[in-house]
């Protein structure tokens, strides 16, 4: 079986994997997310990934792997947003944020490191997030649980964020952190179909 490698310490976008048959080994990429600079929230988020995904492919060894590095950050009114620094600074984006839309853009690049010469492909996934109208008291009160500080946008759609979340059009796997259907494509690029690496099903 290929072995897929996952740059990102995110439980979500493991968890995502998983649920969609992979077998995905998580490692850490180390990248400094503040380092990095672009002229849009969509071009920040791809470069997130690619250097995600190059700083763990430079790591894997014989015979190598498929790596897939991801990042996501909302794009409202022009502006990236990734994790709260805080949770003051989540509280405020929560109040710029309730009662409007804002796009949640996700980065991903794959890296195939089995090939002498490694192949890689890079492309961005959009969804459209609707917030609602949230009460002063519901925004703090989400805070305090502390699930916005670790997420980009400061929200999510499969936790505790999700009856704040009026609607999406797009992939919901976007908002997740990594779209399935995007994956898919890009695997297609290099000749693989998502069902070569589906994990056996057990027969227990």
């Amino acid at each position: 079986m290929v072995r897929l490698v996952l740059a990102s310490q995110s439980p979500a976008r493991l968890i995502l994997l998983r649920n969609a048959g992979f077998t995905p080994e998580a490692i850490v990429s180390g990248v400094d997310e503040d380092a990095f600079e672009a002229a849009s929230p969509a071009e920040l988020a791809l470069v997130l990934a690619q250097a995600k995904a190059r700083a763990v492919a430079g790591r894997i060894g014989e015979p190598g792997a498929l790596v897939i590095g991801c990042d996501s950050v909302l794009d409202l009114d022009g502006t990236a947003l990734g994790k709260p620094i805080d949770a003051e600074d989540a509280v405020g984006r929560w109040k710029a944020m309730r009662g409007r839309e804002g796009t949640l853009v996700t980065g991903h690049c794959l890296i195939d490191t089995r090939v002498e010469t490694c192949r890689e492909v890079a492309r961005t996934a959009k969804t459209l997030v609707r917030f609602a109208d949230l009460s002063d008291a519901e925004i703090d009160a989400y805070v305090a649980t502390g699930e916005p500080l670790y997420v980009a946008g400061a929200f999510t759609i499969d936790g505790l964020g999700g009856p704040f979340v009026e609607s999406i059009e797009g992939d919901p796997s976007t908002v997740i952190g990594l779209s399935l259907p995007l994956l898919r494509r890009m695997l297609d690029e290099f000749g693989i179909a998502v069902a070569d690496l589906w994990s056996a099903p057990s027969l227990s």
